[in-house]
């Protein structure tokens, strides 16, 4: 996230920890019949409405409908949006039941009538209508189910923040261990989970177990390829020496800045450094072939001083992820090359018994040369993919945060059928604001729902849900119960409503009871709603943090469409003067956040290329050299680029970090190629190509297998690095300046 949020980015922010998104879980129950289903509905419901970890539970339950019920009809008077006295003026009144008794011949014309004698304003109606447009689950031997009647359902929030995974992981791991200790529970019953915090410890899982089973195939080919090489685990230990010292100093030193370290900081900070095993390929192949080590560090610290120019453009980033990678590279690489340079040579061996390569650097050497033939071929090839690419424009980049979603399309699709089954609302538009005290929070929510009634009305918004609608402010819980009129004054207004309706007055003498027991009852607090699934509502719209409240108002677009003008709306309430309303589509927020991080990626990116570029020039101290040096790296980045395009795959931000990853990468290739065309004989030439391959190899081994993980983030990485460092490699053979013919 941003360093500096606007309201928007600092909404979506709290959604993300506080809100309801991340801390609803859907669970469904399949196996059996209906009737054991529902069973094993209700003994899961009641042991986790007792268990802490979790706030509410909802499964349809009778015993729960009837204090749903009992909540709502016995509290009407404090709790219907339409009570004023005007309501309670004879006037009134004669309009109130006149309106009730023509309903009487509509859909809920029998519900009606039940409640007529002690409720013939309508009350109960009018807090029903709150919730229109709101769907309910099937029913089914008493709990909750889905539309076909093949599981059971149930609604459950956790108590824990939607961004501490360890403890949704926890509740997660309690609901199952729950159902699975159920006396219901048989062999043939299945427990269906899905929700936001779901997807969050499934993905975390996932993510982990590629990166353990990948990591090991990775290691397993480098080590191998090493051990040809080296023939001496000690040389191997040294080797490994400088990228685990890198990997300390990234950690100290990001630690150190900001505090903390980002997780997708580390894993990308350590591809990144990763390329310092190259260093003790380089030393270790090029000092047995008797190159100078000063000609070699010439090289290698150029190329570390590349690094470092292109990784510093980060440091500027808004972005703390990127500013974090930005020193965890630097301070790795400079500790990896430190190591390499003044630890490796004193602990080497005097005489390094490495593997014979003189026979395979002969036939690489004739294989690199005969590949020079193909300079035009690639210059063209890449010109030609270079103006295919910029002829795309813009359209090659994938701004959509779901193209990095590790869930898969059956957790999608199972998702997608519980909240259809639930009638659950997709949460994508939701109004918030924020309160010093819950008193004052349902206050401001009154307000905002009095204009979001209005826009109801008008059309523009389908409808939305608010906390007061369950628990209203004391202040308007006072105002409502001084409407009502004591006994004399209403039998009074209620005579004079009725000699022009059909209902006489001893009918409603239940009516007249209720009210005057409502002028006298103690207000509503939270403690009343217990039992209820009003107390879910309450508890998931009107959040306490640690200095104010946080309400939340999800909306609903208008019927027989998708989408919701969320800044018509927005107005609206400003017009309002509702200012302190923030109206947030989290689709669009969370893509657009996205796509600005993406911008600047490409910026800094971009800048740091730049630079790395200048800082040839300057080194080389030769415009030629230079863009020789670099065309390669161009080449690859074009041409690793091209595939993925060709392939159907648009660039992600992951695919930005992979390219950046074959530019730090490849740029060894290029300076050392250069650096072998002036080495003092033709073996030695054929040694450092040589250890530009086996650099290569270990490159492309490493990150090549990271192109078979199941998820995305890893995926797009291993196909830009692998292809890439290839290209690079092939491209600095190409574009290599012919060696002299003495020195052979």
């Amino acid at each position: 996230m941003p360093k500096a949020p606007n309201a928007r980015q600092q909404m979506l922010i709290e959604q993300l920890r506080d809100g309801i998104i991340a801390r609803l879980v859907m669970v469904g129950i399949e196996g059996g019949d209906a009737a054991s289903r529902a069973e094993l509905s209700r003994q899961l419901a009641a042991r986790l409405r007792q268990d802490p970890a979790f706030v509410g539970v909802q499964n349809g339950e009778a015993s729960v409908e009837t204090r749903d019920r009992s909540y709502f009809f016995d509290n009407r008077y404090l709790l219907s949006p339409a009570m004023s006295a005007e309501r309670f003026s004879s006037e009134g009144l004669q309009a109130a039941i006149g309106a009730s008794v023509e309903k009487l011949s509509g859909d809920a014309g029998l519900m009606l009538k039940k409640l007529l004698p002690h409720d013939p304003t309508g009350e109960t109606l009018a807090l029903l209508e709150q919730f229109a447009g709101g769907q309910q689950p099937r029913q089914l031997e008493g709990a909750w189910a889905s539309r076909d009647g093949t599981r059971a359902l149930l609604l459950v929030q956790t108590r824990a923040d939607g961004s501490d995974t360890d403890a949704q992981a926890a509740s997660l791991e309690r609901v199952r261990e729950t159902f699975a200790s159920l006396p219901a529970h048989q062999a043939g019953h299945r427990l269906l989970l899905s929700g936001t915090a779901v997807f969050s410890v499934t993905s975390r899982e996932r993510i982990q177990s590629d990166i353990h089973r990948l990591a090991i195939g990775s290691s397993i080919l480098v080590i191998g390829l090493l051990l040809a090489i080296y023939r001496s685990p000690r040389l191997l230990g040294l080797g490994l020496l400088p990228v685990a010292s890198g990997l300390v100093a990234g950690i100290a030193a990001v630690s150190l800045v900001f505090g903390n370290i980002h997780g997708l900081t580390l894993a990308f900070g350590s591809t990144l450094i990763g390329e310092s095993v190259d260093y003790s390929i380089y030393y270790f192949i090029q000092r047995a072939a008797g190159i100078e080590a000063s000609r070699f560090w010439r090289t290698m610290w150029l190329g570390v001083l590349c690094s470092l120019a292109g990784f510093a453009v980060l440091l500027v980033s808004g972005f703390p992820g990127l500013a974090q990678l930005g020193v965890f590279s630097m301070a790795g690489l400079v500790g990896a090359a430190l190591v390499a340079r003044h630890v490796l040579p004193a602990l080497m061996p005097q005489q390094l018994q490495i593997s014979d390569l003189s026979a395979p650097a002969r036939l690489l050497d004739r294989i690199f040369r005969s590949l020079r033939r193909l300079r035009p071929l690639l210059l063209a090839g890449a010109l030609a993919a270079t103006a295919w690419i910029l002829w795309q424009g813009d359209t090659i980049w994938n701004r959509q945060l779901n193209a990095l979603s590790p869930v898969t399309r059956a957790e999608q699709d199972l998702d997608m059928a519980l909240r259809n089954d639930m009638g659950a609302p997709d949460m994508r538009y939701i109004a918030a604001l924020t309160a010093p005290d819950a008193e004052r929070a349902l206050q401001a929510a009154e307000a905002v729902g009095q204009v979001l009634r209005a826009e109801v009305a008008a059309g523009r918004l389908g409808g939305f849900t608010s906390p007061a609608q369950f628990l209203p402010s004391r202040q308007t819980q006072q105002a409502r119960q001084q409407a009502l009129p004591d006994e004399a004054s209403l039998r009074s207004r209620l005579g004079d409503a009725l000699r022009e309706l059909p209902v006489r007055a001893e009918r409603l003498e239940g009516f007249v009871a209720d009210v005057q027991k409502a002028r006298q009852q103690p207000l509503l607090s939270r403690a009343d709603l217990a039992g209820s699934s009003a107390a879910l509502g309450v508890d998931s719209l009107l959040i306490q943090r640690q200095q104010d409240w946080l309400v939340l108002l999800p909306l609903r677009a208008p019927a027989g469409q998708e989408e919701l003008d969320t800044r018509a709306l927005e107005a609206a309430l400003q017009g309002a003067g509702q200012s302190g309303v923030t109206v947030l589509d989290i689709l669009e927020e969370s893509t657009s956040l996205f796509a600005s991080y993406l911008s600047e990626a490409k910026l800094l990116v971009a800048c740091g290329m730049g630079v790395i570029f200048l800082l040839l020039l300057a080194a080389l101290r030769s415009l030629p050299r230079a863009l020789r040096a670099v065309a390669p790296l161009a080449c690859a980045v074009i041409g690793v680029t091209a595939g993925l395009l060709a392939s159907g795959t648009s660039l992600t931000i992951l695919h930005l970090i992979g390219l950046l990853l074959v530019v730090a990468i490849g740029r060894n290739y290029t300076l050392f190629f250069d650096a072998g065309s002036h080495a003092g004989n033709a073996e030695q030439q054929r040694q450092v190509q040589v250890s530009i391959l086996v650099a290569n190899l270990t490159a492309v081994g490493s990150f090549g297998v990271l192109a078979f993980s199941s998820v995305p983030v890893l995926a797009y990485l291993g196909c830009t690095v692998g292809p890439g460092a290839f290209l690079a490699l092939v491209s600095a053979a190409i574009l290599a300046r012919d060696q002299d013919a003495s020195a052979h």
